[in-house]
Formats: structure tokens, sequence, C-alpha cells
């Protein structure tokens, strides 16, 4: 079972009331999950963007510690930790173009080539950590630039993809418009994505319908599963089954992919503002790439214990 040190708790929620505590949320949590007397085990922060929930390692300096047993049994939300997706970090480039790269897991254990909200709690702990104000993450997604902008995380998440080979689909088709009941729109964010438009998002069956789209034929690699409905001029309502983990109250390239097909299609402008069911999301389609922006929030630090561990 994974353990939660309240010390870390306490500092983030009360740092009035804990002051020694509080000015120490400054430093690296690997570090400080690792000295002052904590046993063994391996150090975790748990963080979320909009409900869409993480569980973040700190690799960088002694290699990667991530397998798919692992990141299973992390992902047990009854036996785990339990998370939307899993990010672990490692050291940057060699030739320093990046300040760290990103991995990410799903919580079957699968990989995840792209996770939007995951980038932007990472990018916001790496800023803080080290007093700037915006970051270069390397991820299979290529490298993405995040900063922050009036007390907001944006993260540049790269062009769209649209082409059938990049996306992927099974072979070639006019990505605006899948033989697929629907009438839908697949779009590549670093992981494929197939974005249904329809008049109520709410009454979408969504845990019927995106399992069974996920695993459609069209998509060699799986996809993600994405029902929105216009709210009003540019706010989309949005409904997300993600790859390899199901149902997510938010998913940042989701978010980004469907406002993408959402102005291909005629539907919206290049910036967009998203409900989702775990809050806001924003995304703004630039000539440099498609920019995400939404809340971070830090849950808490833990550590995960050896007997955990051995049993994996």
């Amino acid at each position: 079972m994974a353990r939660v040190f309240l010390s870390s708790v306490a500092a983030h929620a009360y740092p009035g009331r804990f002051p020694a505590l509080a000015g120490r949320r400054q430093m690296s949590y690997i570090a400080r999950m690792t000295t002052d007397g904590h046993p063994p085990g391996l150090a975790f922060r748990k963080m979320h963007g909009a409900g869409n929930d993480f569980v973040v390692i700190d690799s960088r300096g002694r290699g990667a510690m991530m397998t798919a047993a692992l990141a299973r049994a992390i992902g047990d939300r009854h036996r785990g930790v339990g998370y939307d997706q899993l990010a672990e970090l490692h050291d940057g480039d060699g030739d320093g173009d990046a300040d760290l790269a990103l991995d990410f897991w799903n919580s079957d254990g699968s990989r995840a080539g792209a996770c939007g909200n995951a980038t932007r709690c990472v990018a916001d702990l790496v800023m803080r950590e080290g007093g700037r104000d915006c970051v270069a993450i390397r991820t299979s997604r290529g490298l993405l630039r995040a900063e922050r902008r009036g007390g907001a995380i944006w993260v540049n998440m790269g062009a769209p993809l649209t082409d059938w080979r990049d996306i992927p689909l099974a072979g070639v088709q006019d990505h605006l418009h899948l033989p697929i009941e629907g009438d839908p729109v697949a779009i590549g964010m670093g992981n494929p994505h197939c974005v249904f438009f329809v008049p109520d998002a709410e009454v979408v069956a969504l845990e019927t319908l995106g399992p069974r789209i996920e695993h459609h034929p069209l998509f060699p690699e799986r996809t993600n599963v994405e029902f929105a409905s216009l709210l009003g001029d540019d706010v989309l309502r949005l409904r997300v089954w993600e790859r390899g983990t199901g149902i997510t109250l938010a998913c940042g390239s989701g978010a980004c992919a469907a406002a993408v097909a959402a102005h291909m299609r005629g539907l919206t402008g290049r910036r967009v503002d998203l409900v989702v069911d775990g809050g806001e999301l924003r995304v703004d389609w630039g000539d440099d790439g498609v920019w995400l922006s939404g809340p971070v929030a830090h849950v808490f630090d833990a550590v995960l214990s050896p007997a955990f561990l051995a049993g994996v």
C-alpha cells in the first residue's frame, strides 16, 4: 500500500499553521521524501488538472524506474494509488534543448503517447522548483514548451496530425469524415483521437460507446474517444473516454483534438473554451501549435513502501 506522509499534506493545505513545513515546499519532493528519516521506497507526487489525476515520479539522476507491471500496480485504485495517467520525469537532452523528459503510462500498464494535463502539472512543478516561467520538455510527441502566463500554465502540444499514417488509421481515410456511425473526426495529438459532434454530450452512453470505438478496427493503436456539443460561441461541452483508462473527468490532448476538429468542421474559431466533467480547459490553436491551459492542483506527496514494490 502507499504510505502518505501527512506533513506534506499539512504544509500544502495549511501553510500559515505549519510555517516550517511550508518553507520546504519549494524543495524537490524526491529530496524531501527520501531524507529527514523517512523510510526507503519510491516517492511520488499526486496531482490533477481539472480532475484528470496523475501520479508523478521523478527519475532524474537515477534512470527509469517504471515497468508495465509497476504502472498497473500503482494505477489500481483499490490496491495501489490510482491515476488516469502516470508521468515519469527523466533528465533532459545532452544538447541542452530540453530541461527534462517525460514518459507517460496508462493505468492498464500501456504507454501513453501524450498527456496535456500531466505535462502542464509537471511544468508547474518544475517551474516552481527552479523559480522559472518557462520550461522545455521532451516527450514522444517531440519538444514541448510550457509557459506561465498571468498565473496560468500553458503548454504547446505541437501541430495536430491529420494524415492517416500519422494519426494513425488503418488505411487511407478522410480524417474529417470517418466511415463510422456518427460521422466522427480523427485527429492525432501524439496519440489518436476520435471526436464525435453530437447535439447533447450529456446524454451519450459513454461507458458503452467509449470502449467500442476505442477498439474499432480503423485504429490500429486503439483510440481516445471524445463526444462534444456546442454550448455557445467557441464553447464546447466535452466528455472523454481515454484509451487504456476509461472515462476521465478531463483530457488535455482530447481537448486539443476536439478544438481542432471543431474548427476544421467550421463550428468554432481557433480559441475554444471546453467544459469537461472536472472543470474547464482552454485551447488556442496558433501558427506555432496547439496551446492548452487549465487548472493545476498538487494533492499530496507520498512514498510507496518497499513491501508494495516487492509485491509487483
